[in-house]
């Protein structure tokens, strides 16, 4: 688009960029991923303990194991017996590479049973297992 000067002479070129639809796309994109967002969790829900701990990378799909308040089972989000769980266990781990598990347990859920749990993880074959908390609130 040449702009003219008004006294019939061209300044040159206009290369300016029109940044308003670029700002309302974004704008549409980001109300899209706040109302999504918090549809993505997945699992099941428990109420964390607390700790001082650093967050995980979350770049690939991680095998979850959680116990919820009411002291059911589940693997992901799938509900497992307790009798059940290490043989589940042996037979996706035996599938995957990665050996490891993610361990979440409801803070009201008995130490007892989130140790009878977690030695049927490692009954299982698991060589490493990470618990999962919240951070702390200051």
């Amino acid at each position: 688009m040449a702009i003219s000067n008004g006294n019939g002479r061209d300044r040159g070129m206009m290369s300016e960029i029109n940044v308003t639809p670029l700002v309302d796309v974004m704008l549409v994109l980001l109300i899209i991923f706040m109302v999504t967002a918090p549809m993505l969790t997945q699992g099941v829900d428990v109420n964390l303990p607390q700790a001082n701990a650093k967050a995980l990378r979350s770049d690939e799909e991680r095998l979850v194991v959680t116990v919820d308040a009411n002291s059911r089972i589940f693997v992901g989000k799938q509900p497992m017996k307790f009798n059940e769980l290490s043989s589940t266990l042996q037979a996706i781990v035996a599938r995957r590479t990665d050996r490891q598990v993610y361990f979440r347990a409801d803070r009201v859920v008995p130490y007892g049973f989130v140790v009878k749990v977690i030695a049927e993880i490692r009954n299982a074959g698991i060589e490493k297992l990470g618990m999962v908390t919240e951070p702390l609130e200051r």
